[in-house]
């Protein structure tokens, strides 16, 4: 599992002309799914999602010694399905998706990583819709952005 996550401002995606998920100040994370993934990466991602200390602290300071997790701060998650993190770009000019896990396969486990931000680690998620067409606004704060991959 590839988790880009990115300390941001705010954040929204639209699919068509609707908003379907919208924060404020917190995490954004692009969540890209591979055939082996399982509740072992769910439960690891999720973790380090919601235990990294990567926000800002409680008096909007940005001192790596302060800094908080979403977890800490109560901070909300966007988290947005994208299977293109598992391009492979070695040969040629057009990426191939071999590595990435194909959607019945995939969207359960976003799901799931969903599902432990919020019962496991008591986070409010907004996402984004599976397969859809979607269209990812933010303002990057630092910028800061990060990879996860477990």
């Amino acid at each position: 599992m590839r988790a880009v996550v990115q300390r941001v401002k705010r954040a929204s995606v639209t699919v068509g002309d609707e908003v379907v998920g919208k924060i404020d100040a917190g995490l954004c994370v692009l969540l890209g799914v591979t055939h082996t993934d399982g509740a072992n990466e769910v439960a690891k991602t999720a973790r380090k999602i919601a235990q990294l200390c990567l926000l800002r602290d409680s008096d909007g300071g940005d001192d790596p010694s302060k800094r908080m997790s979403a977890q800490e701060a109560g901070a909300p998650v966007l988290l947005v399905s994208q299977f293109t993190l598992y391009a492979d770009v070695r040969k040629g000019r057009k990426p191939s998706w071999s590595h990435a896990a194909p959607g019945a396969m995939a969207e359960p486990v976003v799901e799931a990583v969903a599902a432990e931000l919020r019962d496991v680690w008591g986070l409010r998620v907004e996402q984004g819709i599976f397969g859809e067409m979607m269209d990812v606004e933010l303002t990057n704060d630092g910028p800061f952005t990060i990879l996860i991959e477990v």
